[in-house]
């Protein structure tokens, strides 16, 4: 009995102590744990409001790295595995901060239509042409009523002019359609120009343009009409080129068109805006999807483009005065733009193409230039991001038709071309 209680005794004491010295080493790895945590915790609280700051600082917005095509239901695999959680943009690639505005909809164009045009006279918005597929354009005007909310009215374009990327203007009777690319696909612009009389709907033809332009940025000034800009004949290449003739009740009242000061900087899809008696450049690109080299029916190739929110302002000496640009850079806003209490509204468009993907990134806020003081404020935001949406404003009423909208709210980049319109009270 005293041999096993020695035993048991001896055996206790090993065992008290391998507890004890476990108990210890357990005790500092906890400690040494929670020091690390502790560290590592506080550590990265200071290095996020430290980054966040920093980031503020230089317009830099944390994104999710958008790699996956959002439209295909089945995820890479592959490409899953290689995204990074996210990545550090530019905060031109995002959605600006603006107030929510209560929009309706209304009832939808009779076809959608991607780059078409539009003109509004009193309480009738003209809706001409537009690609409805990158094979098929559109060869007709459709007519929306303000006052009835309802769409009637169509007839056909003549057969010899552009069915997108056309430059039209108005003087409150006649319009005056400009040049633009002739078929579908990725095919070069024709010269041709023309008018209608919107009370016979009969169209007239006027002198061709010195040489083709794609969406050029079309005014009526001072008794004549300005033909700015564009991209030339292979759909690329910037024109700077600016061209005039005088017109009156749609009539041409010259034989040829006048060379006038070249405008600074040159490309499509710009708005062409007269206000108290100015001429306003607003946004627009340099460079374009161009016809694949051989390609019997001209399919569209990317190509390299850059988009600006440059604003340029034509004064009483017929000289450029250069103008404090947009909130972000933006094109495709050619008919995206109304006059509203002494201010120029422009809604939608297409910035900056994303720096990853390269994939186009549409525009979802609306923009007010004050012509006052020449300055921009973002006044409201659309109930979809679009490109070459057709404005109208009536009767307090801002209106939107047709265009390119994007893939959803977390998605900017195109996709369903669409005939639908919208409308929103503004309360300036």
């Amino acid at each position: 009995m005293a041999r096993f209680n020695h035993k048991y005794h001896s055996s206790s004491t090993k065992l008290v102590f391998l507890t004890s010295c476990a108990g210890l080493l357990g005790a500092a790895l906890i400690a040494d744990f929670l020091w690390t945590s502790s560290y590592s915790s506080a550590g990265s609280a200071y290095l996020s409001v430290a980054s966040n700051w920093a980031l503020e600082k230089s317009g830099i917005i944390a994104v999710p790295n958008a790699t996956a095509k959002t439209d295909d239901k089945r995820e890479d695999v592959k490409g899953r595995k290689e995204r990074t959680p996210e990545r550090f943009l530019s905060a031109t690639f995002a959605d600006l901060p603006a107030p929510e505005l209560q929009w309706e909809e209304m009832p939808p164009a009779p076809v959608p239509r991607l780059d078409g045009a539009s003109i509004q006279i009193k309480n009738l918005l003209y809706v001409f042409a537009g690609y409805r597929t990158l094979d098929y354009v559109h060869s007709h005007v459709d007519i929306y009523n303000f006052t009835s909310n309802t769409w009637g009215g169509r007839f056909d374009m003549p057969k010899e002019m552009g069915h997108s990327h056309l430059g039209v203007v108005t003087d409150g009777r006649y319009i005056y359609v400009v040049s633009g690319q002739y078929g579908p696909q990725c095919r070069g612009p024709t010269s041709h120009t023309f008018v209608l009389d919107t009370e016979t709907k009969k169209w007239r033809s006027m002198p061709p343009l010195p040489a083709p332009r794609y969406s050029p940025a079309t005014q009526l000034w001072r008794g004549r009409l300005h033909v700015m800009g564009g991209s030339k004949e292979n759909r690329h290449t910037p024109g700077l080129e600016h061209w005039s003739i005088a017109v009156k009740d749609g009539k041409v009242l010259e034989k040829q068109w006048r060379t006038e000061v070249p405008i600074p900087r040159g490309g499509p899809h710009r708005a062409c805006v007269v206000a108290n008696d100015k001429l306003f450049i607003i946004g627009g690109q340099e460079g374009d999807f161009m016809a694949k080299p051989g390609s019997p029916i001209f399919k569209c190739s990317r190509r390299h483009e850059v988009v600006y929110g440059d604003v340029y302002m034509l004064d009483d000496e017929m000289k450029w005065k250069v103008l404090p640009p947009m909130p972000k850079p933006n094109s495709h806003i050619e008919c995206a733009w109304v006059i509203v209490n002494n201010s120029i509204i422009i809604t939608g468009g297409t910035t900056e193409k994303h720096p990853v993907n390269k994939r186009m990134i549409l525009v979802g806020e609306v923009f007010q230039f004050h012509l006052d003081s020449q300055t921009w404020s973002v006044i409201g935001k659309l109930p979809f991001r679009v490109k070459t949406a057709l404005a109208g404003f009536w009767d307090g009423w801002l209106y939107f038709t047709s265009g390119q909208r994007d893939r959803g709210p977390d998605n900017p980049q195109p996709r369903k071309v669409i005939g639908d319109m919208w409308r929103t009270k503004l309360s300036l």
